[in-house]
């Protein structure tokens, strides 16, 4: 396959490549959208549902129902390289508590962006999966690991099934039409953008609103706090994206994106008190969900293949992560 760069450095493209992100205003769809805007190759269009655009002189933004066929239709072209950010998401409490929306809307959306990818032909579709699929493990797990064959956690069960079979779609598409389809399994990414409210966050985000706003001295934590988590800063999920874009992979492949080391949710909770300054003591409370298990990812496929390695240490994404938090919300903190 010729790649678009050596096109382009032929002189035999004058236009900059458009790419669509689905999912724009979102956490990691707003990293995404922001890191490639910046890069004068692009030509990038957000796309967002129902929250508002955000300012950005390098970004276009439309509004589409990814539900809806026609909608999609309105707002993907033929060549374009998508990448898809927009999910239907939340925290440990729904995961439990309501498992079936994040079932339902995330099937048929991506059912109807790859149906429409194929019949577009658009140039390459790069799927954020994640990890549910995963069996509990203390060692690092490659993408080969996956046992289909194997229970895996049953509060995954909808969430991971459902993942898996838009992985085999885009391997299917992949296998009948022109377009690449990059699947990224990352683990639990945080960062700027992040959801920081109790209600639908994941525990990074839950933990720095708690350690952030706790006015008594205390946080309380949901569980016992010793299921492990591969926790990656999104810059570095990003930089896997941009890499992604530019190398082109074969027509269908599978990468392992994190950290590459599980932290015990007690120990990441000591951490962000830590480096937050604050004198906070910690409560468990036993009767909130939690989903009880263990997982790292192993990251030698996309070093290997696309010379991809996360650069930023936990302590200096918490520490970053803080400081943004400081500066987005203006708020004069508790000491």
């Amino acid at each position: 396959m010729v790649r678009f760069w050596q096109f382009l450095a032929e002189g035999n493209m004058t236009e900059r490549q458009r790419v669509l992100v689905l999912g724009a205003s979102g956490f990691i769809g707003r990293n995404i959208a922001e890191a490639i805007a910046a890069d004068d190759r692009y030509s990038v269009t957000g796309v967002i549902f129902s929250r508002p655009p955000f300012e950005h002189p390098g970004i276009h933004f439309v509004r589409a129902d990814l539900r809806d066929a026609d909608q999609i239709d309105a707002v993907m072209r033929p060549g374009d390289i998508v990448i898809q950010a927009a999910a239907t998401t939340s925290g440990a409490k729904d995961i439990v508590t309501r498992p079936h929306i994040h079932v339902t809307d995330n099937a048929v959306m991506n059912s109807l962006l790859l149906r429409a990818a194929f019949e577009k032909k658009v140039r390459q579709f790069l799927f954020l999966s994640c990890t549910t699929m995963y069996q509990s493990s203390v060692r690092p797990l490659k993408e080969t690991d996956f046992d289909e064959g194997e229970a895996f956690n049953s509060k995954y069960f909808g969430s991971g099934w459902t993942k898996v079979y838009l992985e085999k779609m885009c391997e299917f598409f992949s296998r009948i039409s022109g377009t690449g389809f990059t699947v990224i399994r990352h683990s639990n990414i945080y960062g700027p953008y992040d959801k920081f409210d109790l209600e639908r966050s994941h525990v990074f985000g839950a933990t720095v609103t708690k350690v952030m706003t706790s006015t008594d001295g205390c946080i309380v934590v949901w569980g016992r706090g010793e299921e492990a988590r591969d926790l990656l800063y999104v810059s570095d999920l990003v930089d896997f994206v941009k890499l992604a874009i530019e190398k082109e992979n074969p027509p269908f492949r599978i990468y392992n994106v994190g950290s590459g080391a599980a932290v015990k949710i007690k120990d990441l909770v000591g951490q962000i008190i830590d480096i937050s300054g604050r004198q906070l003591r910690i409560e468990h409370d036993l009767s909130q969900p939690t989903i009880e298990t263990s997982l790292c990812l192993d990251t030698a496929r996309a070093r290997e293949e696309l010379g991809w390695q996360p650069r930023v240490s936990l302590q200096q994404g918490i520490t970053q992560t803080l400081d943004w938090y400081r500066d987005a919300f203006q708020k004069k903190f508790p000491e």
